[in-house]
């Protein structure tokens, strides 16, 4: 079979096919193709994906290029690589679709290696990015191509140490870049100065690495960086050198537009960057402490997709609830959860999934963390009067179908926001609360009347982040009796829990990604009965647990036994429902 007709083959080899030959192979059994099937049954995806749990990556790979005439390659040199292919393809892109371009062969095509050729819809993505090129696929483990997209990505903490030594004996280099535009530091040439690409490096590692934030700090003898991954800080490098401190974060400021010379007072800037091959906004903010400027750059991706809410965590139940909560016509839903709990992702994958033409979707946040196209979107700006309450009541007169509120923080924006969904709007904002139940008697002590809120409010979403399993490293772990049972799992059945290892793909942290777990409560007219008569939280939460609501913790025992997540971390996220529930 040619590799031409191999990938035509591919749609219709994923299902009966592969597992066939596993079993022909005697690489899996019948029961575990049953338990494959069955999971795929429960939480969607694909059976190849789910055989994976039962049969090793080189066994798979093995079948897979029998089957479609694919080479195997076992390592992956820097040298394999071409540059020029390469920076088509972002660094985010690889990882999360398991790819590496390697290059061009003579007659057009594009060599890629893959761990999974059944994605076809991945590459027809990828074709778009080499103007519709054909691809030759060549397969390889997972870890394999892991270490080589670290590899020729890497900017990596060795040479930030060298960039460092270097930085200290140039430190008059930052005086002539002052007059520079931001955007062209960082696109500089290999012979600019090395607090340069110094400060690059670190971009570059982070964006690798998958941080969220890029911490700086000042201390009496160092500077040290932090780089905070799926919700847990780590230094990814050894301490910098004390000399080079005020020309680190001269440099940073100059990028983000602020002043150099005002090192008294906090500042708040924004970046925008080209990292790996995709476009970042950094949002910089900078706070004088006892020894020095302390800096933490937070990199928001400027395109996501959002639309794949199973992709956050939702399960096929809570997913066609969601569904039927984004299509009403009117209401209001919130979200709920502490400060990086994942609501404003949440929001913007429902805006993304309802954004149409006939729609119109306006926001209004502080800040604006993601631009999504097709939707208006409005920053708070409070120093020339542009609250959440002034900007709401403007957006009404915009002829909007559905408005996004970044957070209810006063009575003012509640009741504007109450008003707007009893006069046809649907209106999606967050609130910070425990629990669903609570968002309810937040809104009350806020000051909103109970009938108003009963009327307006037809959902609340509580939810966490739990950090997910590292495919490659996972194993099965035991928990104790009172750790199964504090997440309402029965530990007198018998059944099979994972936890973390460690290893390269994960940083040997155990974890790789986050996922939510999630608490939907549906407020009915027994809900609104109760919340007419000003009811406490606990007694609307447990008339709706009665009513078939799953509290977090149930949601997380949900995602541990689905072998996602590992019981500590449904502990550590929900610590709270703990607490609530003893009140």
């Amino acid at each position: 079979m040619s590799q031409a007709a191999a990938q035509a083959a591919v749609p219709s080899l994923g299902r009966a096919d592969l597992a066939a030959r596993l079993l022909e192979s005697d690489l899996i059994s019948p029961e575990q193709v049953a338990e494959a099937q069955e999971r795929m049954a429960e939480m969607g995806g694909r059976l190849v994906d789910h055989l994976r749990e039962f049969a090793s990556p080189e066994a798979l790979m093995e079948v897979l290029s029998e089957q479609l005439a694919l080479p195997i390659r076992t390592q992956i040199d820097r040298n394999d690589v071409d540059n020029e292919v390469l920076e088509k393809v972002s660094i985010a892109f690889a990882k999360e679709h398991d790819l590496l371009p390697l290059g061009m062969s003579a007659d057009g095509s594009i060599r890629v290696a893959v761990t999974d050729p059944l994605r076809t819809e991945v590459f027809d993505d990828l074709r778009l990015l080499f103007d519709g090129a054909d691809l030759k696929l060549e397969l390889v483990t997972k870890r394999t191509l892991l270490g080589a997209i670290n590899e020729v990505y890497d900017r990596g903490p060795a040479l930030t140490d060298a960039l460092a030594e270097d930085a200290v004996e140039d430190l008059d280099s930052l005086a002539s870049e002052i007059s520079q535009e931001p955007q062209d530091l960082i696109d500089s040439d290999e012979d600019d100065a090395p607090i340069v690409k110094l400060v690059n490096s670190l971009l570059h590692t982070a964006v690798k690495e998958r941080a969220s934030d890029v911490h700086i700090e000042p201390f009496e003898s160092d500077v040290r960086v932090r780089f905070r991954i799926d919700d847990v800080l780590y230094e990814p490098t050894k301490p910098l050198p004390k000399a080079i401190q005020a020309s680190l974060v001269s440099r940073v400021k100059i990028m983000g537009h602020l002043n150099i010379a005002e090192k008294r007072l906090p500042q708040d800037g924004r970046i925008r960057l080209k990292i790996a091959g995709a476009d970042y906004d950094v949002r910089l903010s900078t706070l004088p402490v006892t020894y020095g400027e302390r800096v933490v750059m937070r990199l928001l991706p400027r395109t996501q997709d959002l639309t794949d809410l199973e992709k956050l965590g939702f399960d096929s139940d809570q997913l066609d609830s969601m569904e039927r909560l984004i299509s009403r016509p009117n209401g209001i839903v919130l979200v709920t959860g502490p400060t990086g709990s994942g609501k404003t992702t949440t929001l913007y994958g429902s805006l993304a999934r309802i954004n149409t033409t006939d729609k119109n979707i306006v926001t209004i946040e502080d800040p604006v963390e993601i631009q999504l196209p097709g939707i208006g979107q409005i920053e708070v700006n409070t120093k020339v009067g542009l609250s959440f309450a002034a900007g709401l009541r403007s957006v009404l007169r915009q002829d909007p179908n559905v408005i996004l509120v970044g957070e209810i923080r006063d009575l003012e924006t509640a009741e504007i926001a109450i008003q707007a969904s009893l006069t046809g709007h649907l209106v999606f904002s967050t609130l910070h609360t425990n629990d669903a139940a609570s968002a309810i008697t937040r809104l009350v002590d806020m000051g909103v009347e109970p009938f108003l809120v009963g009327s307006s409010l037809v959902a609340v979403l509580a939810q966490r982040l739990v950090r997910v399993l590292c495919t490659d490293c996972k194993s099965p772990h035991e928990a104790t009796p009172e750790e199964l049972h504090e997440i309402g799992i029965d530990s007198t059945h018998e059944i099979e829990i994972f936890g973390p290892e460690g290893c390269p793909s994960c940083n040997y942290t155990g974890y790789h990604g986050r996922l939510g777990i999630f608490e939907l409560m549906h407020v009915d007219d027994d809900i609104r009965a109760l919340v007419s008569q000003n009811i406490d939280s606990k007694t609307i939460r447990n008339t709706a647990m009665r009513k078939g609501m799953h509290t977090l913790r149930a949601d997380g025992a949900r995602k541990v036994l689905a072998g996602h997540t590992s019981v500590s971390e449904v502990l550590r996220a929900t610590e709270e429902e703990a607490t609530v529930a003893q009140i």
